[in-house]
């Protein structure tokens, strides 16, 4: 089978949508099933991919890798190669293909909440991604929750959504978590992903102070570039904070810079009120770090028992949840028991069969 993939997610520095066909890429890389096919990896700019032992050629198409170039170019090129299937992992897809396409999409916030994005923007999102879920074969996603949503912002068909929850792990990362680590020196706090509103963000800023009123060592990274609209100057939080001198951003990071955070950090803090699934928590577990998660119903159904929760973006209350954490053992200790059941749900080696196996199976649907 010849199977085309949309791969400008893996030119420039690869976060979120990059990073999950990197990683796809990398299991595909080792797999009997998957060295049966040849892939052909369209994008507007070269990449590197660690898929060595697969059949795969890169198709570098001109132009800016923008809608236009998805609409026109990357489709007048499907149209010329003609692939027995198309893998667009990152929300959009060309409406017009000679293939069937299988068609990822992590999230639907720009149908939920239109107020976090700029208007062209998410009126863009919301007509390209309902338009190609709608023509796709088949529609993945990661949660039980981002398939209801799905289903009801996108008017997709129920049976059409396959629930295919990532892997933890960085590339090349063992698949056993680390469960028992002890918390030295002064804590780090991390943030990890990309900066929206919807993360409440500058809440975690407004929350060092208390933190290191009882940990005068206390240090707060983030790690993500800056996407939220209305704009939050992060650097003016943490000065009306006072904590300035605490706090670090860091708008991109790679695997080993990340596995360092990791292995530094005392706490994880993630305050989103809407994703379609949140890896990063799941990646500070498998190191070792307790995560606190905002309180909503796709954060229960993916970190279940194993994250301390809090009822609202609030910066008492997060300073509370973060100092319990580093304080008590005990609860430490309790929330990394609980990762271990969580996280032996979520595999790369099984996210990367279950979406061979979809992309497959859209050819004989």
């Amino acid at each position: 089978m010849h199977i085309a993939i949309d791969a400008r997610e893996l030119t420039g520095d690869p976060t979120g949508a990059g990073r999950y066909l990197a990683q796809l890429l990398a299991y595909w890389n080792r797999s009997s099933a998957a060295s049966r096919h040849r892939f052909s990896l369209y994008a507007h700019r070269p990449l590197v991919t660690r898929a060595d032992q697969l059949q795969t050629r890169a198709v570098i198409l001109p132009g800016a890798g923008g809608t236009r170039w998805e609409q026109l170019t990357l489709s007048s090129a499907l149209r010329r190669d003609r692939p027995d299937v198309l893998f667009a992992p990152a929300y959009t897809a060309p409406l017009l293909t000679p293939s069937p396409v299988v068609h990822s999409v992590h999230d639907v916030s720009f149908a939920a909440h239109p107020e976090w994005f700029r208007p062209r923007e998410g009126w863009r999102r919301r007509t390209l991604t309902g338009a190609a879920a709608r023509r796709a074969a088949s529609v993945l996603t990661l949660s039980r929750f981002s398939r209801s949503e799905i289903v009801r912002h996108l008017r997709v068909l129920p049976e059409r959504v396959r629930v295919i929850p990532l892997g933890v792990g960085l590339v090349d990362d063992a698949q056993t978590p680390v469960l028992t680590r002890p918390m030295v020196g002064d804590p780090l706090i991390l943030f990890v992903g990309s900066v929206f509103n919807r993360r409440h963000v500058p809440v975690l800023i407004q929350s060092l102070p208390a933190v290191c009123r009882r940990f005068p060592g206390a240090r707060l990274v983030i790690v993500g570039d800056n996407r939220t609209w209305p704009h939050e100057d992060l650097a003016a939080v943490a000065s009306a904070a006072g904590v300035s001198d605490r706090m670090r951003e860091l708008r991109f990071v790679d695997d080993e810079q990340l596995r360092s955070l990791y292995a530094e950090a005392a706490v994880f803090v993630f305050l989103s009120e809407y994703e379609g699934f949140g890896l990063t928590p799941l990646e500070a577990l498998a190191a070792g770090v307790p995560a606190v998660v905002l309180d909503t119903p796709v954060a229960r159904e993916v970190y279940g028992p194993a994250a301390a929760y809090v009822a609202r973006a609030d910066p008492a209350a997060v300073a509370e949840s973060v100092i319990s954490i580093l304080e008590n053992g005990d609860t430490r200790s309790a929330l990394l028991r609980d990762a271990a059941g969580v996280l032996a749900s979520y595999r790369w080696t099984d996210a990367a069969a279950a979406t061979l196996r979809a992309i497959e199976d859209a050819t004989t649907s």
